[in-house]
């Protein structure tokens, strides 16, 4: 029995995702294997690494400092979220809070990162083994908001999020061999994502990244599927789904130390379901 989560990110309200995994590190659930997006990459890897409380940090926290994300980054170094300061600076050795990289690679459980690619748009699932001491760009890439961030290299092949391409990876899980698997959304599981934000998006992509565009006037579609698919799998009992009531008003990239804290309360408190999900008690 292979049992896997999945992590959906979306931006800052990923910390519904770090209190959930917080709560799998307190109930000593372990998984088989993760597949992360966006910032649901980053949630898992500190949840492979044990470092419980490390994400709530860096949301809850970090967020709030003009290097992390604002303006004046978006005009100095074309992002707005600065994925060199969050998973270079902060993340590295030396830094701040780093990540535990041993304890990663130690950690049985497979790792898939989605991102996708900004010139084919192709989706391209990194995993473990393209992750290595202090160089954490399968997560930057993953991390790369589109319109908002400028596509981040790797070996030449510029990526964007992995929501352009693969949303709600439940397929993919799947595909790798998952006979079970808890699926952490970050809105709640009932949202019915709609296309006109996204179309919008789109038209400021179009210009340089045509198959990109296409991706991201498409998402709407391709998160619904995904989250059909989960509801689909958690009716035959193969499937749990992990979301939040309500996302206390917070968008992508929201910033608010009360919404955060309500958020990742929940996540807390929504994960203790996971553990007799896992043992099948």
């Amino acid at each position: 029995m292979k049992i896997g989560v999945v992590d959906v990110g979306g931006g800052m309200r990923g910390i519904y995702g770090a209190g959930v995994f917080d709560r799998c590190i307190d109930d000593k659930v372990t998984f088989d294997y993760g597949i992360g997006v966006s910032a649901g990459s980053a949630n898992i890897s500190s949840f492979m690494a044990g470092q419980r409380g490390r994400n709530k940090v860096f949301f809850g926290d970090y967020s709030f400092r003009k290097d992390y994300m604002s303006f004046r980054n978006f005009i100095k170094k074309g992002s707005y979220l600065d994925v060199e300061y969050i998973y270079g600076a902060l993340s590295n050795a030396d830094g701040e809070y780093p990540l535990d990289y041993e304890k990663i690679i130690a950690n049985p459980m497979e790792f898939v990162i989605v991102t996708s690619e900004a010139v084919s748009g192709k989706t391209k699932y990194f995993h473990k083994s393209d992750i290595h001491q202090d160089d954490y760009g399968v997560f930057k890439a993953s991390s790369s908001i589109p319109v908002v961030c400028k596509p981040f290299y790797i070996n030449g092949t510029a990526y964007y999020d992995g929501a352009l391409g693969d949303p709600v990876p439940v397929q993919k899980a799947l595909d790798d061999g998952c006979d079970k698997l808890v699926v952490v959304l970050t809105k709640p599981r009932d949202t019915v994502r709609q296309p006109e934000k996204d179309t919008k998006l789109a038209k400021l992509l179009k210009r340089k990244y045509p198959k990109a565009s296409y991706n991201m006037a498409h998402r709407a579609e391709r998160y619904n599927k995904g989250v059909d698919l989960a509801k689909k799998l958690e009716k035959e009992g193969n499937a749990i789904i992990v979301a939040p009531d309500s996302i206390e008003g917070m968008k992508t990239l929201t910033t608010s130390h009360e919404a955060f804290d309500m958020l990742y309360k929940k996540g807390y408190n929504d994960g203790a379901v996971i553990k007799s999900f896992v043992s099948g008690n």
